[in-house]
């Protein structure tokens, strides 16, 4: 991996003075079992989730590398990262006693890698930079702070409403055909963050040229780096995706003191390859086919995002999207468990009432400006009155004067803040909000302290409420 062919990784990790093992008992799918060292053979035993080279002699020879799934005496299963097509019962096998790596180097910015860390943009090879290997164990509690450095998106539905902390993990909830890669692709190339990095599990080509288009378009590559699973690449590939994506953001942070934002989509194709896999292995289903364990896998890669004392930090923001718009499916809801709040998409826009950041406290008005909180409060406020208007329009009721001012302030909230397309910084932002409550309601209408109305009121509009 990191950048080599299968074949040169392997013979760069030294194969040829590796023992190889011809007794293969089974190829189901693409699961192989072969007869492993026996016990007492002073053979090194091979190890739960360490990579194997398969090698299929031929004219010409094939190869393919696989991951140990299980282990069962002498005997080891294989996952392998190609189609089985091709290869036989008279096949060797190679233990090459290391787990996945993948190229850790700054040189990796802006490049572009496969669900197996190897390079696929066309550009000079990695093969001489120092890797990782994959699955370590997390970062020690104790070497953690506590959430509290404001993670700007430049996205008003975000930084106002459910402002983001570093080191926060958070999903995006999403029906299908709402636009959730693109609201991703926004917070990636606008946040203010020094590497971010995305994993992309199960796209589509066309959704593949589009996030790497967004990334050179807005200037954001040169510090971007791209982790890429496409629906035609094996789906094993795709449970390495946030674990090559993680493994990098954790050095970059913890060595560079980076402020690391990775990018996952989607979870829940994850969590399908997850169980596609498990099946394979003839393991028990649980909860609507999924398997028991999905919480803990889940959970292995979101508690992953951590502030690091003295360090820089690693934020997650995940899409997960909703199989027939059923929050309570297997993946949103364990999602849900894990992470600190959600970003819910509905119609096209962020719904104000079904996100939350359950961060957001460690911030607003702290590292933002006083008036955050209030502001805050009252807009999403007079936006829940405004929605009893509707209705009322709905059902032909007469309105009031009063009515007739929280339907304008609903479609100008709309318009400035939940469109999608709408970007803002939050000071900005903070001000269109005190312009937006100016043109549709008098000071003495709003919940909101005095001495900040004093200070922050734009008198200019103040009189153009009934326009």
């Amino acid at each position: 991996m990191g950048g080599a062919g299968e074949a040169g990784a392997a013979r760069a990790a030294g194969v040829a003075g590796l023992v190889r093992f011809r007794r293969v008992h089974a190829i189901l799918g693409s699961l192989m079992v072969v007869e492993g060292p026996a016990p007492a053979s002073g053979i090194a035993a091979p190890r739960l989730h360490d990579l194997a080279l398969v090698r299929e002699e031929g004219d010409p020879p094939r190869e393919a590398l696989a991951r140990i799934v299980r282990i069962e005496g002498s005997r080891v299963h294989l996952q392998l990262f190609a189609d089985t097509a091709g290869f036989s019962t008279s096949a060797a096998v190679s233990f090459l006693m290391r787990p996945p790596e993948v190229a850790y180097t700054p040189h990796a910015l802006g490049r572009v890698f496969d669900g197996l860390g190897r390079l696929i943009d066309g550009g000079p090879p990695l093969d001489l930079e120092p890797v990782i290997g994959l699955g370590g164990a997390p970062v020690n509690p104790a070497r953690r702070e506590l959430a509290g450095r404001f993670l700007r998106t430049n996205v008003p539905m975000i930084d106002l409403f459910n402002s983001l902390v570093e080191s926060q993990k958070i999903p995006i909830f999403a029906a299908a055909g709402e636009p959730h890669d693109e609201l991703l692709l926004r917070i990636g190339t606008r946040a203010e963050a020094d590497v971010v990095i995305f994993g992309g599990i199960g796209l589509m080509f066309e959704d593949f040229y589009r996030v790497r288009e967004a990334f050179e378009q807005s200037g954001a590559m040169a510090r971007a780096i791209i982790f890429a699973n496409q629906t035609s690449d094996p789906v094993v590939e795709r449970l390495l995706v946030p674990d090559l994506a993680l493994a990098v953001a954790e050095r970059f942070a913890v060595e560079e003191k980076r402020r690391v934002l990775v990018l996952l989509s989607d979870m829940t194709a994850f969590a399908d390859a997850l169980t596609e896999v498990g099946l394979a292995q003839d393991r028990v289903p649980a909860n609507r086919g999924y398997l028991g364990d999905l919480y803990s896998e889940l959970a292995r890669r979101y508690e992953r995002a951590s502030a690091f004392r003295d360090g820089g930090s690693v934020t997650l923001v995940s899409v997960c999207t909703l199989p027939g718009n059923d929050v309570t499916h297997p993946s949103p809801d364990n999602t849900g468990y894990i992470t600190e709040g959600q970003i819910c998409l509905s119609g096209g826009m962020i719904d104000p009432f079904g996100s939350l950041s359950r961060l957001k406290q460690h911030v607003v008005g702290k590292a933002t400006r006083e008036d955050h909180g209030q502001i805050m409060n009252t807009m999403i406020g007079l936006f829940a009155a405004a929605q009893d208007a509707r209705q009322k329009v709905a059902m032909a009721f007469d309105l009031s004067d009063y009515d007739e001012r929280l339907l304008r302030f609903d479609r100008l909230f709309r318009e400035r803040f939940m469109a999608l397309e709408a970007e803002l910084a939050l000071e900005p932002a903070l001000d269109l909000c005190w312009q937006t409550l100016a043109e549709c309601f008098a000071p003495e209408e709003v919940v909101i302290r005095r001495s900040l109305i004093d200070t922050y009121w734009p008198r200019a509009v103040d009189g153009r409420r009934a326009a």
